[in-house]
């Protein structure tokens, strides 16, 4: 909510595109840095404390944003600086709460929660921000700010109330950076990971720009204003709930592979038509199928990856994940905000379709190549309960 608003905000007060690209870049660039760092912490502490401080800090940030917007003190540096603050807080939040729930649940329960964890995670993304858009259109975007620093009660109230088993601090006295590095080389190194890691990152940075472009396409291209921002993003959350539902029923990984090459290629074919449309509810129907393939993409490869990550590696493993999916969108929204300048929003989003159909392309002809490794790992892991290897299958 607060990252569309923060969007919307700036294209009204500014009118500049190239504005609107580095908003999302300054939001979400500080994860690309740091989440390497957040992820060696996660390994390291409690998961739970590091979440109740970034937690609380973000609900911090989100108050201070809501009253300088409501009392219309608001300037654009507030928001490039507040933006960057919160990029810094989700380095350290996202590692530790993708890694956390396997603090939360018992060994046989790990792939389900995984599952609904993954869902619940990338929908949040979708949805929230078609909420965003409902609420700019109706009552500002300051009351947006407002409600995602309220929201952040009910989290700390959560985790206060957990009773997690006390982590065992390891003693070694390897450093930090060799820590970080082994994280990168198990990533590297393990192709299955690797691959899913190199798809999700492309589709990151050409596909995932569509959404900070959308001010855009409601207001000069399709017509809808305000109103109709809200409209198209929901349209994109219905589409990512659908997904969320359909992962959440899964009881094992076979054929998550194929969806994760299948949905990309989907998600790039319908960015184009997405792009040629301008008719205002012929692209409401269009970023339906978007928000679903592209929520299909991203939470079967977290889903997958998790499945395939030691406990002692998990949190830097994520840490990868978190630079592949929010790390690399900022870059491709920088992107998108420039060649948007240059060649309209429309060719902007073709352009990251058609790149996605390509690696959508490559990755579906490597899956033959990797299955197996996958389902060895998965199964010396022992995240299918001692099903037999045909339901542990990648492909």
């Amino acid at each position: 909510m607060q990252s569309v608003a923060q969007s919307w905000l700036v294209y009204r007060l500014t009118g500049s595109v190239t504005l609107l690209g580095l908003i999302g870049f300054a939001g979400q660039f500080p994860i690309f840095l740091l989440a390497a760092l957040g992820g060696a912490v996660a390994d390291k502490y409690s998961r739970r404390n590091i979440l109740i401080a970034t937690q609380t800090t973000a609900m911090t940030t989100a108050s201070v944003l809501a009253f300088l917007t409501l009392t219309n003190l608001i300037e654009v540096w507030h928001l490039f600086v507040l933006a960057a603050v919160s990029g810094v807080i989700n380095a350290f939040d996202i590692p530790a709460r993708q890694s956390f729930v396997a603090d939360m649940v018992s060994r046989d329960d790990l792939l389900n929660a995984v599952a609904l964890n993954s869902s619940v995670f990338n929908s949040a993304r979708i949805i929230g921000p078609a909420i965003a858009g409902i609420l700019i259109a109706a009552v500002g975007e300051g009351w947006c700010f407002l409600g995602n620093a309220v929201s952040y009660i009910a989290v700390l109230a959560g985790l206060f109330e957990m009773r997690i088993a006390p982590k065992i601090v390891s003693l070694s006295k390897t450093s930090a950076a060799e820590k970080i590095k082994e994280g990168f080389i198990f990533v590297a190194q393990t192709k299955p990971i690797r691959s899913l890691m190199l798809l999700l990152g492309l589709v990151s940075l050409m596909g995932m720009p569509y959404a900070v472009l959308m001010p855009i396409f409601a207001q000069e291209i399709l017509q809808g204003g305000a109103r109709g921002l809200g409209i198209l993003m929901g349209a994109s959350g219905f589409g990512a709930l659908i997904a969320a539902l359909t992962l959440a029923t899964r009881k094992n990984l076979k054929g998550l592979g194929r969806w994760v090459a299948v949905s990309s290629g989907v998600f790039g074919s319908i960015l184009i038509l997405f792009s040629l449309s301008r008719t205002f509810w012929l692209s409401v129907i269009l970023l339906v199928p978007i928000g679903f393939s592209m929520m299909l993409q991203m939470a079967s490869s977290n889903t997958l990856v998790q499945a395939m990550v030691p406990d002692e590696l998990r949190g830097r493993a994520m840490a990868v994940y978190s630079m592949m999916f929010m790390g690399m969108a900022p870059i491709g929204a920088l992107f998108a905000g420039t060649i948007a300048n240059y060649l309209g929003a429309p060719m902007t989003v073709a352009i990251g379709g058609a790149i996605c159909i390509v690696g959508s392309i490559i990755f579906g002809s490597q899956l033959n190549s990797f299955r197996y490794e996958a389902k060895k790992i998965i199964i010396a892991l022992q995240m299918t309960g001692g099903e037999p290897a045909s339901k542990a299958s990648f492909q």
